[in-house]
């Protein structure tokens, strides 16, 4: 369950017409801390993103499915998304206890400086040039005043 105060950065970011992945950039941003804080761990950077991902889609944010994923990742996400219409029922704690131990024998340097900086290379590297420059347009026409 995310924390109440990454709920209310997400909707700032909703009322500020920020887009569907800078709001989920806030459960991205609070697994990243509990990965670091040592709550559990994270088998890679990308794993970490995942999980903030999955809460992000749980809690209403409209991301859609990703078109250029595996057929089980595409499933989890619209499992997710069809999770967010409904009225949350109280977690299994059997299987929330199995996933707890899962991700804490997961090691917790995956979510470094250097790791995180590494990830979003190889990503921003994949999408093309022309993405990226549009993305930073985009940045740059929506980032706040200082």
């Amino acid at each position: 369950m995310p924390d109440q105060r990454t709920i209310e950065r997400a909707e700032e970011d909703a009322r500020e017409g920020k887009s569907a992945s800078t709001q989920a950039g806030e459960f991205v941003r609070e697994e990243i801390h509990h990965v670091r804080e040592g709550k559990h761990g994270a088998s890679s950077p990308q794993q970490a993103i995942a999980i903030g991902l999955s809460k992000a889609r749980r809690a209403g944010i409209k991301l859609g499915v990703p078109k250029q994923s595996s057929a089980s990742v595409r499933a989890k996400a619209a499992e997710d998304e069809e999770a967010s219409h409904h009225k949350s029922r109280k977690p299994s704690r059997k299987q929330s206890l199995a996933t707890e131990r899962a991700l804490k024998r997961e090691p917790r340097n995956t979510v470094t400086s250097r790791k995180l900086s590494q990830q979003a290379k190889r990503s921003s590297a994949r999408r093309g040039k022309t993405a990226r420059s549009q993305a930073a347009t985009k940045a740059a026409r929506t980032r706040k005043a200082a």
